[in-house]
């Protein structure tokens, strides 16, 4: 009864994954979502740190250079979030239907499907990355210095989308204190090494701004190694071994998935990406100071998303696990006690924010600076329409977990393109830029009613992620002979208990 012991399921929780289909809603919700929105923390604390060192040493123009810049990074994330969300949620419904050879399945497929397309987002980002700048408007003070930034971001977007997809699927797993070591690891690389190779300390290079996106490129790679390593040792579903390598054939039926639901998806993140390049190459046109303001006040508000993003991510994968248990009766109060949560977590950076506006601002602004009461004033604006969208991000997680993924796409398209970028071009000849910071809570507004009509009135319940439905507790042939996944430790924990 030695191995058994070994298979205690309690143990395992502990250390790892954790079985999202049962207990307490709110309670699970926000214990596994701590880890994530630390992880989104520690991801703000590096993009700030970066900020930083960059506006102080390098100067102003150098701040809206990665500012234009990371409005394309982030556009390339968002290109790719839609099919790790799509490998998350078909992982997490064969977790929650305890197929563990579906799950291999699965991350063999998306293990070859994120490695081309990281090369073929790489080289492509890397040859237009000046055409992409000048068609943003880029300030002439800041093109070449983006230019240099961007160019090295693009290299590192092979290890850039595998990390994040890594980062997901194990979430899918119900693992999310794993990613929150690992991004602890790569942020702390990535804080370290930035001012070394930005001004050049000992042997290091004197590389100016490209040394910031350098500093993530090698942290990004050095934690993947980690981090693939550490899943082998753990026998992670996620990671084949040598007999499971014929798994990395693609699967039709899984690409197909990943491709028309994915895709999708990540349109709805391209949207929201697309319309923040797009207003900023509106703020392009007030003026370097203009655009370093509205980029030190977008590093504020990447805290003030950070718990409704956290939230998000664990209701979709917590929504997930559900509907591969066939338990859509915990959906409703996943989504409610998830908005709840969302609208109080996202309250309080705001709050806090409101009463420090002046003095958090310093840490990307010089006191001197004639762009810190231009970023005041946008915050001043726009801060408080981040509560809509902790909301609509939670609503929507909870219908992408069934596989529906077109309604939430409509909805961001009515608000940003159809709503915020017309009021924005509309007002501006009256008001100025204050009709761009003013389009960000009308917009807010518009996406939460959408979202939230469509949660309760919609047919996202019937939607599907495959053709057919993950079989519960069936193993298809993969070849791989018995699972031994979630269902051998519920009986060996039987076995222990009967023992006992």
């Amino acid at each position: 009864m030695r191995r058994v012991a070994q298979n205690d399921p309690t143990k395992s929780a502990r250390k790892g994954p954790r079985d999202l289909t049962t207990g307490p809603v709110g309670r699970t919700l926000v214990l596994f979502s701590l880890p994530v929105l630390g992880s989104n923390i520690l991801q703000s604390i590096n993009c700030s740190a970066n900020a930083i060192w960059v506006s102080h040493v390098l100067g102003e123009p150098a701040l809206a250079a990665i500012s234009n810049a990371n409005q394309i990074f982030f556009l390339m994330l968002g290109a790719v979030f839609g099919i790790t969300m799509a490998a998350n949620i078909l992982l997490a419904q064969s977790v929650g239907a305890k197929n563990r050879a579906m799950a291999k399945k699965v991350a063999g497929s998306c293990a070859v499907f994120f490695a081309v397309i990281s090369v073929v987002v790489g080289l492509l980002g890397y040859a237009f990355t000046p055409a992409i700048l000048s068609a943003m408007g880029t300030p002439p003070d800041a093109r070449g210095q983006a230019i240099a930034y961007l160019r090295v971001i693009f290299a590192a977007m092979p290890s850039i989308y595998f990390f994040a997809y890594l980062m997901m699927a194990q979430r899918a797993t119900g693992d999310s204190r794993t990613p929150f070591y690992f991004s602890l690891m790569a942020v702390g690389l990535d804080v370290v090494l930035n001012p070394l190779l930005i001004i050049g300390v000992g042997p290091l290079p004197r590389l100016g701004i490209a040394g910031s996106s350098t500093a993530t490129l090698i942290s990004q790679t050095l934690t993947l190694v980690v981090m693939v390593t550490h899943l082998y040792r753990r026998d992670s579903v996620l990671v084949l071994r040598r007999g499971e390598w014929n798994l990395l054939v693609p699967d039709l039926a899984i690409l197909r998935s990943l491709v028309l639901k994915g895709l999708p998806m990540g349109f709805q993140m391209i949207v929201i990406s697309l319309s923040a390049v797009t207003m900023m190459s509106l703020v392009n046109a007030y003026g370097s100071h203009t655009a370093a303001a509205y980029g030190a006040a977008a590093q504020l508000w990447t805290y003030v998303q950070m718990p409704a993003m956290a939230i998000g991510a664990a209701v979709s994968s917590m929504a997930a696990q559900n509907v591969g248990a066939g338990k859509m009766d915990r959906l409703a109060e996943t989504a409610w006690k998830g908005a709840l949560i969302a609208l109080l977590f996202t309250a309080t950076p705001v709050l806090a924010i409101y009463f420090t506006n002046a003095w958090v601002l310093h840490a990307f602004l010089p006191a001197a600076s004639p762009a810190l009461p231009i970023a005041q004033h946008i915050n001043s604006i726009t801060l408080w329409s981040f509560l809509f969208f902790g909301v609509a991000f939670v609503f929507n997680g909870v219908m992408r977990a069934t596989g529906a993924v077109w309604a939430p796409i409509m909805a961001m398209l009515i608000a940003l393109w159809g709503v915020r970028l017309p009021f924005a071009l509309a007002v501006q000849p009256y008001w100025g830029a204050d009709a761009v910071w003013f389009s960000f809570p009308l917009g807010s507004f518009v996406m939460v009613c959408l979202a939230g009509a469509y949660y309760q009135w919609g047919g996202w319940r019937k939607a599907r992620m495959l053709a057919a439905p993950i079989p519960h507790g069936e193993v298809p042939d993969t070849g791989l002979g018995p699972p031994g996944g979630v269902e051998e430790t519920e009986v060996a924990a039987a076995a222990a208990k009967k023992d006992r």
